[in-house]
């Protein structure tokens, strides 16, 4: 039997991923393969419905509109990456849609945010060095 600190101090959590909702799966998963640096982890579906993108330690689901009742583009996602800066050039350069370069915020981070294709928001940030 386990106590409840046992419970609390266990690992019980092993991952998380975001899931979007877009318009067209293979479409957005070439996006982010080829503009944002993901690479495709899997497909799911004849036609595709499901996929899953990952770049180091961050994988994002994406699922077909056609497939939920959750609209398009309505997600978001903070990632922490460690040089912000070099990663928004990669992306900037790949013809990426990132309104406004990294700043520098109060709450510590130096972040910009990007959008996939249907208008879901990548925030990317590094923690400043005071």
């Amino acid at each position: 039997m386990t106590t409840s600190a046992d419970a609390t101090t266990a690992k019980q959590l092993d991952g998380a991923a975001t899931i979007f909702v877009v318009r067209h799966v293979m479409s957005a998963v070439a996006h982010y393969n080829d503009v944002l640096g993901f690479r495709t982890a899997f497909t799911y579906g004849e036609p595709t419905f499901y996929a899953g993108v990952e770049r180091d330690e961050v994988i994002v689901h994406l699922q077909s509109a056609a497939h939920t009742k959750r609209q398009p583009g309505h997600g978001a996602i903070y990632i922490f990456c460690a040089d912000v800066d070099a990663l928004y050039d990669q992306i900037r350069t790949r013809g990426g849609n990132v309104p406004k370069g990294p700043n520098d915020y109060a709450y510590g981070m130096r972040d910009f945010d990007a959008y996939d294709l249907d208008g879901n928001q990548l925030s990317f940030g590094s923690e400043t060095k005071r």
